[in-house]
């Protein structure tokens, strides 16, 4: 059996697979293994498209739909706009209530949000050999700071104040992302580089949610960052309608906190090991990252140990971050302090606002200088990383 054909056979089996999830019992749903399940919805939608040539035209049209209330353009085919405005529903069991209070909780810790994501995420990423390699051999990993551009949306969309509100973005990237995932399981497997299943499955999907939410909430515990229990429970709900947004299904999302750890644990952690991909997608995301704080990359030293604090020796050696003798130590005592003069800060008068404002601004550059200044559009992949 050639390789598009067993394709087309793990495609039909995630479906069915799929299906017995949503429509069994709870028991049937947590049998069902995410390794086996990907898009049911959007991949032969996906498939269809790239056989009409339709990608160039849809991704003309889809560039001028960026907000959760906005109808879609004219002109998409039929199949594809209604996909997407069942895709673009909030879930049932989304509470907006919770979803504001998830917001408040951004404001008042966006500056470890945006380090924990940027940095420490993107790293932990180039950890994980699946993505590594997913990402290196698709298109994305032709133009890695246009990629990062994409990706980053992603995270500051969800932490827009107004995020799933109507004037908000975070559903329309979220059904964007879901289609580039669709995408993304189409054409990898025709490269000749590939030569593993099918990409993107449930598992890898729950396996990147894990170095997210999960990653940040260990390490602002780990920083003694308070957090209260309503402060956490939300911040986990907007993680997990996202979850939803981006196709996971809905039996394999955990819950609580504690059901979140221990499926990072089974999912993640095994998961996790070096690649000369991932080494040099490490490598590429730090010299960016340098250069977008001074032209001449001379920050690098100090982002190399910034990193290795993040995310921890193990991982560090795996994407082969260098070691930097003068820098970790005055990291690994001085950004305690920060914290806590940070945490003694925040309860005075405007100091959450202003701290939101610096935060915004920051985000704001990272985008400038990622995007070059142009509108970041994520947009459907018409091919795998050229050779």
């Amino acid at each position: 059996m050639d390789q598009l054909n067993r394709r087309k056979m793990l495609l039909m089996s995630g479906g069915m697979l799929g299906a017995l999830g949503a429509l069994g019992t709870p028991a049937q749903a947590a049998a069902t293994d995410p390794k086996w399940v990907w898009d049911p919805e959007a991949d032969p939608l996906l498939a269809r498209i790239f056989e009409r040539g339709q990608v160039p035209e849809v991704n003309r049209l889809l560039r001028t739909w960026t907000r959760n209330d906005q109808p879609l353009p004219d002109g998409l085919p039929a199949d594809l706009r209604e996909f997407i405005e069942e895709a673009r529903r909030l879930p049932s069991w989304a509470d907006q209530a919770t979803l504001d209070r998830a917001a408040d909780f951004t404001q008042r810790k966006g500056t470890y949000l945006v380090l924990l994501y940027g940095m420490g995420g993107g790293i932990l990423s180039t950890a994980i050999p699946n993505e590594a390699r997913a990402v290196y051999y698709s298109q994305g990993g032709a133009d890695l700071k246009d990629r990062a551009a994409k990706t980053g949306k992603l995270g500051y969309d969800l932490h827009e104040l107004n995020a799933f509100r109507p004037d908000g973005h975070i559903l329309v990237t979220a059904v964007k992302t879901r289609l580039v995932h669709a995408a993304v399981r189409h054409l990898l497997p025709q490269s000749p580089h590939w030569g593993g299943e099918i990409p993107i499955s449930q598992n890898d999907m729950l396996v990147t949610w894990h170095t997210l939410p999960t990653y940040v909430m260990r390490k602002l515990t780990e920083w003694r960052v308070p957090v209260t229990s309503a402060e956490g429970d939300a911040y986990l709900h907007a993680w997990r309608v996202t979850a939803h947004m981006l196709g996971i299904r809905d039996e394999f999302i955990p819950a609580t906190w504690a059901a979140a750890n221990a499926q990072s644990r089974q999912v993640l952690d095994p998961a996790m090991g070096p690649t000369r991909e991932g080494v040099d997608l490490a490598d590429k995301i730090l010299a960016i990252s340098a250069r977008g704080i001074t032209p001449d990359g001379s920050t690098r030293p100090l982002l190399n140990a910034l990193a290795r604090y993040l995310v921890g020796d193990r991982v560090a050696d795996w994407s082969a971050v260098r070691r930097e003798p003068f820098w970790s130590p005055l990291i690994s005592t001085g950004f305690p302090a920060w914290v806590a003069l940070r945490e003694h800060l925040m309860p005075l008068p405007l100091v959450p606002e202003i701290a939101w404002t610096l935060d915004e601004v920051v985000r704001q550059y990272i985008l400038f200088y990622l995007s070059g200044g142009e509108q970041i559009s994520i947009e459907i992949p018409e091919g795998n990383r050229p050779s």
